[in-house]
């Protein structure tokens, strides 16, 4: 396996344990879409600087105007994460348990997506995995 496959996951995994914390902290009397004004203003002007210094002098305007829906979705799809892991927090779960029960319930959600969205394949061993899944749910819960 080459760097180029590596640093994204070591980004990913990095950037989660950060995020994770982060969202565990947040204060359980601010009301979480205050505090994701200034998540997403801090996140705005970092991928500015970001998209200026790995440009190589383009437009930002100009590479907007090729943005497509997925962009917006994605701007949803974000509120709605952030917004259900302060929740899952406040709510009471615990950060070595909530995330991983998310997670586990994502990744099943996400073979039937990718099944009926992408026509990726559906095998035993996969739903060997699903079923592994649902054991480590019911023993992280109970």
């Amino acid at each position: 396996m080459n760097i180029s496959m590596v640093w994204p996951i070591a980004l990913a995994v990095f950037a989660d344990i950060f995020y994770q914390i982060s969202t565990k902290s947040t204060p359980a009397n601010i009301n979480p879409f205050a505090s994701l004004t200034i998540t997403y203003l801090v996140g705005a002007a970092v991928a500015a600087v970001i998209f200026f210094i790995t440009s190589d002098g383009q437009s930002l305007l100009t590479e907007w105007k090729s943005v497509n829906w997925t962009a917006f979705i994605l701007g949803l799809a974000i509120v709605g994460l952030e917004a259900g892991s302060i929740y899952m927090y406040k709510a009471g779960w615990n950060i070595n348990t909530g995330y991983i029960v998310k997670s586990i319930i994502l990744a099943i959600a996400l073979i039937g997506v990718g099944y009926v969205l992408y026509k990726e394949p559906f095998s035993l061993t996969k739903a060997a995995g699903i079923a592994v899944c649902l054991v480590g749910l019911f023993i992280i819960n109970y």
